[in-house]
């Protein structure tokens, strides 16, 4: 396999490229490897009939293009138009299900809803059961494998009388099942009766039947799922990746309690319809934001002179994580010039800034009992006792610094141009944010004009996050996605779950985060499994009988190695032109070559044609061409 060190030359290659400029072909493949998470088979010609700086004008004004196809594909995703609220009283977690154990709460009546609250009742019922039992039992380890092969055979046989069924009554039978048997059915069913079953749901009936499994995991699991449809599918690539950076930038974490159910709302009211609109307005509306709020405890501050605070005894005070990440991470900077009293005095601005019931999925509030008192000093400027109001003016202050402007754009240019952006393109978008307001499309169209964007140097050497790579594979190949749990799984294994960075830095961006060895081997696993059929939930077809028609010819006999037949050849350079638009170095192609031709990895192709096919489209996807954008 391609390793390290070709990594690295590609790199080397790249940075001292003596090309003066981009071809027209090479500028039309730098955007689409920039603004989009890669091109489609096609892609490359459709831009270049079009012109790129047409092509990436469209891009800016997302709103104009039609987005049809993958709204289509997340009409079945039910949970991301609910309300948080909603969203709670239809997926309980465990908080909700104690408090139901306790008698504080009782079981809603809708017979659908009330099925699934009952397994997590009788869940939990076991879990305290086990808890008080504690270890003094032991457990004869075959003695429980034959329980739990008892427990898969009972839900089998459940299974198979529901399949005899119609349909349309599948779900009504299911909630009819006894507590405990139902509760062991969505448990240990599985194998080809639960996809089927699966199947032939409705999407409401697909997220009951989850649900009763596990009921914040279908909220979670539903938001990551539109994130891999939306990057693969979306026209409007540069508002996702622009979404998605965002979303980096201003970080929640999915699993903190209260945030697997704010964090879909988080996207798509916050995020998403402000990701090229103006900083401020973003800033504001992350701040305003239960996600935020919760996952930087803000919504638990309260002032030490405000009503509560003087009677609390010291039970709840000032909570400063919000006050330090609002200037750390989202505006100013490490290094932007704020000590730990400006720190402090913003942590003060913001106490009131709250949720009404997150319990509950409540939104925000601001209350006046909670606030601290007085005028405060931000970073030298004074800002009156006002309620709410010193909130807004502290952000209206912190986003229109010059520090803010320079820290932002550098994070913009890292994304799109280097790790390492050039300090005069950042100066140039720095000084477009602070003359537009803060105007994120403005920022966005200096860059994609400036000299420095285009230059060769900065052609393909950004390494793709696990994210952009897994995506930009399955785009590249004109990958179907059908279910995109596979695809979840390969992130997780490649330490990069979505919306799981738990620290307030978001996922790193630069490639010594993820250039590894581990990192490497992950990658070419992926496309092995990939090319080879075996990611569950896609069907990857590379289009083989094209390419199949050229792979007449067999392998040169012994005494050519290290060469390919005509008909290979002209297929790896089909693939290759696909997949990498033909930009592949000399080292690389000699390294897939060998591979190709090596008698202990090569495919078999008199066994199986298509086999030398698969293998190089595994050996192109896990090559350092493919790695970089």
């Amino acid at each position: 396999m391609l390793a390290q060190s070709a990594l690295d030359a590609s790199s080397k290659k790249n940075s001292t490229s003596s090309t003066p400029t981009l071809t027209d072909r090479q500028r039309t493949l730098h955007a689409l490897n920039r603004l989009t998470f890669g091109p489609r088979p096609g892609d490359v010609d459709r831009v270049l009939a079009m012109g790129v700086d047409q092509w990436i004008d469209q891009q800016l004004t997302p709103e104009k293009i039609n987005d049809g196809f993958v709204q289509g594909k997340l009409n079945g995703l039910r949970t991301l138009i609910m309300p948080a609220h909603d969203l709670v009283q239809a997926f309980p977690n465990n908080a909700m299900i104690r408090s139901l154990a306790d008698g504080k709460t009782q079981l809603p009546g809708d017979p659908y809803r009330r099925a699934i609250y009952e397994v997590q009742l009788a869940n939990y019922r076991d879990q305290q059961s086990q808890k008080k039992a504690g270890d003094s039992v032991a457990t004869d380890v075959a003695v429980k494998a034959q329980a739990d092969q008892r427990d898969i055979d009972g839900a089998a046989r459940t299974a198979d009388g529901l399949l005899a069924l119609p349909p349309s009554t599948r779900t009504a039978a299911i909630i009819a099942l006894p507590v405990d048997q139902r509760k062991g059915f969505v448990r240990d069913l599985r194998g080809p009766q639960r996809d089927k079953l699966l199947a032939e749901f409705s999407s409401e009936q697909r997220e009951e039947f989850l649900a009763m499994n596990g009921p914040t995991g279908v909220v979670t699991g539903e938001l990551q799922q539109a994130k891999v449809l939306r990057a693969v599918y979306s026209e409007r690539q540069l508002q996702e990746v622009m979404t998605d950076f965002w979303t980096n930038h201003f970080n929640v974490f999915q699993n903190k309690d209260a945030d697997q159910y704010y964090l879909s709302s988080y996207e798509r009211d916050v995020i998403r319809p402000l990701a090229l609109g103006r900083f401020r307005d973003l800033l504001v509306a992350t701040a305003h934001s239960p996600a935020m709020l919760y996952y930087l405890d803000n919504w638990l501050s309260v002032g030490m002179n405000s009503q509560v605070g003087t009677g609390s005894r010291g039970k709840q005070g000032l909570n400063e994580n919000y006050g330090r990440e609002l200037m750390e991470l989202h505006t100013l900077g490490v290094d932007g010039g704020y000590t730990q009293k400006d720190v402090t005095e913003l942590a003060r601005v913001f106490t009131g800034w709250t949720i009404d019931h997150p319990e509950q999925g409540g939104g925000f509030v601001f209350d006046k009992k909670k606030h601290e008192p007085g005028p405060k000093i931000i970073i030298g400027h004074e800002i009156r006792d006002g309620g709410e109001q010193e909130g807004l003016e502290a952000l209206d202050l912190l986003s229109r610094q010059p520090a803010t402007a320079k820290f932002v754009c550098t994070k913009i240019a890292r994304r799109f141009v280097a790790d390492d952006p050039p300090p005069a393109l950042v100066e140039h978008m720095s000084q477009t944010f602070l003359h537009s307001d803060g105007d994120i499309r403005e920022v966005l169209r200096t860059m994609f004009r400036s000299k420095e964007f285009w230059s060769p140097q900065y052609y393909r050497v950004k390494v793709k996050t696990p994210f952009e790579f897994v995506v930009s594979a399955l785009r590249a190949t004109g990958t179907q996605v059908d279910s995109t749990q596979a695809v979840l799984g390969t992130l997780n294994r490649m330490q990069m779950p979505l919306y799981g960075w738990a620290p307030p830095t978001g996922y790193p961006m630069v490639a010594q985060s993820w250039m590894n060895s581990d990192a490497l081997l992950g990658r070419v696993n992926f496309a092995i499994q990939l090319s080879n059929g075996q990611v569950g939930g896609v069907k990857f077809d590379a289009q083989r009988t094209l390419a199949l028609s050229v792979m007449t010819g067999e392998r040169l006999p012994s005494g050519g190695e290290g060469e390919l037949s005509p008909g290979l050849s002209n297929a790896l350079a089909l693939l290759e032109s696909a997949l990498v638009d033909s930009d592949v170095s000399k080292q690389t192609q000699k390294a897939i070559v060998q591979e190709l031709t090596n008698p202990q990895t090569a495919s078999p192709s008199l066994d199986n044609p298509t086999a030398p096919l698969g293998q190089m489209i595994a050996l192109i996807l896990g090559s350092p061409e493919f790695q970089r954008r």
